[in-house]
């Protein structure tokens, strides 16, 4: 009868060392990407002429591409080591352009301008809560494409659910309508 073996692999110290090195470089990226903005680590305005970015994607390639290259020739030997470092740095250079230049894509994004106060004029919308004669009630309308809900005051009270267009706007919450 068989008895079920149990059996132990054992990471080789370079494999370890190159795991680490990638993990490593994971974690600068991570803290590159999500930090840089949100704890301001580091500083946004400064470009050298290699980013952080690029840093932490070429040793979190080098970590992990070595660490593959290493298992597979089986590391035991300091020529299977170099050929290991040799493979990661294969592997890190692209990765590391490519983590630069899509970072400084990222950053550099045109966007649109940010809509403000005088972007309510003329913009269509219902009432969604009664516009009384000397009160504010509520209206629904487009700006940029997004719906946004503002206080609206009229000349004549405006029912619920009446089409209107905002023809003066009284500050960035607050606009004065007519029906439309």
């Amino acid at each position: 009868m068989l008895r079920p073996v149990a059996t132990v692999q054992v990471v080789a110290t370079g494999t370890l060392i190159f795991l680490i090195i990638g993990g490593l470089g994971v974690g600068v990226l991570a803290l590159a990407l999500l930090g840089g903005e949100i704890l301001h680590f580091g500083h946004p305005d400064i470009d050298g002429p290699v980013s952080v970015e690029a840093v932490a994607g070429f040793l979190g390639a080098f970590g992990f591409g070595a660490a593959i290259v290493n298992e597979l020739l089986g590391g035991g030997t300091p020529g299977m080591i170099a050929a290991a470092v040799g493979g990661g740095a294969l592997a890190a250079v692209p990765t590391a352009w490519l983590a630069g230049r899509l970072s400084r894509a990222a950053r550099n994004m045109r966007t649109d301008a940010t809509p403000t106060r005088d972007d309510l004029v003329g913009a269509l919308g219902l009432v969604v809560t009664p516009i009384p004669t000397d009160g504010y009630g509520e209206v629904r309308v487009r700006v940029a494409g997004q719906p946004v809900k503002l206080n609206a005051r009229a000349d004549r009270p405006i029912p619920l659910g009446a089409q209107i267009f905002v023809v003066q706007s009284l500050s960035e919450t607050s606009v004065h309508v007519e029906t439309y």
